[in-house]
């Protein structure tokens, strides 16, 4: 059972554990420092916009590394922006210092990326592939488009693309596009795009954002000794702003979470 604890507690921190003398833990209320120091299974924090979240994550994560609960390496914390996961790593370095750079630590997109690259060959491509933006991914729609004789006016590229970035998002290999989906863009044949794109993507040596996750979960899929290695090696997740998560990236999470 995951204990829900409610981070906008007011009350004061001073009589909420014996370690709340530690510099990372001074300043936090007895709800925020019940969430630092549950070291042991799943802690979901429930609180509003600006009440903290972000610091008791942060305050956790050197928590764990200064109580020697868990090894730098073994934790993964997710944020959803760059600027978060700058933050993060600044906050935590500052606290325990240079074992803060062998944290998990970044946005979905980037640890996804750096799992991916370890392992490309394995949903071919090579360690080194490139990220396409958004402009790169429409006009790869609109050359398969052009060749397909496909009236663009009537469905843009850049809709499509969005089309397929929402398949992606939620977990859904070209294969895996239910007939019904399918139907309602049958007159664009967009689930044989959505295919051909994904094949013009691995000749390029390329991937989009919604690939970084989407390899995974199929790497993961299809290779339990990876997946083995990642959940043996990663003990605690920590997630910010976890009820934003899409399907992927909540797939993503709970392969790395099943033990």
């Amino acid at each position: 059972m995951m204990p829900d604890i409610n981070a906008d507690d007011e009350s004061s921190s001073k009589n909420a554990g014996n370690t709340s003398n530690v510099g990372y833990l001074q300043g936090l209320n007895s709800k925020q420092l019940e969430a630092v120091e549950a070291v042991d299974g799943a802690v979901l924090v429930l609180a509003g916009a600006g009440t903290g979240k972000t610091r008791v994550l942060t305050a956790r994560l050197a928590h764990l590394i200064a109580q020697k609960v868990a090894m730098p390496w073994s934790i993964l914390a997710v944020t959803f922006t760059n600027k978060a996961a700058r933050e993060m790593r600044d906050r935590v370095t500052n606290i325990i210092g240079p074992m803060a750079e062998q944290v998990w630590l970044g946005t979905f997109h980037s640890l996804g990326a750096r799992m991916l690259r370890r392992h490309a060959e394995l949903v071919n491509l090579k360690p080194n592939f490139t990220i396409l933006d958004t402009d790169d991914q429409i006009r790869l729609i609109k050359q398969i488009m052009q060749a397909e004789n496909l009236d663009e006016k009537k469905w843009p590229p850049r809709v499509l693309s969005g089309v397929i970035q929402r398949w992606k998002d939620r977990g859904l290999t070209p294969e895996k596009v239910s007939d019904d989906e399918a139907k309602q863009y049958s007159d664009v044949k967009l689930a044989e795009i959505y295919s051909q794109y994904q094949d013009r993507l691995s000749v390029l040596n390329a991937a989009d954002f919604g690939d970084l996750l989407l390899h995974c979960l199929t790497i993961f899929q299809q290779n339990p000794d990876v997946l083995r290695e990642y959940q043996n090696r990663l003990t605690h997740l920590l997630v910010d702003e976890y009820q934003d998560t899409n399907v992927a990236q909540y797939l993503w999470l709970r392969f790395l979470g099943t033990r």
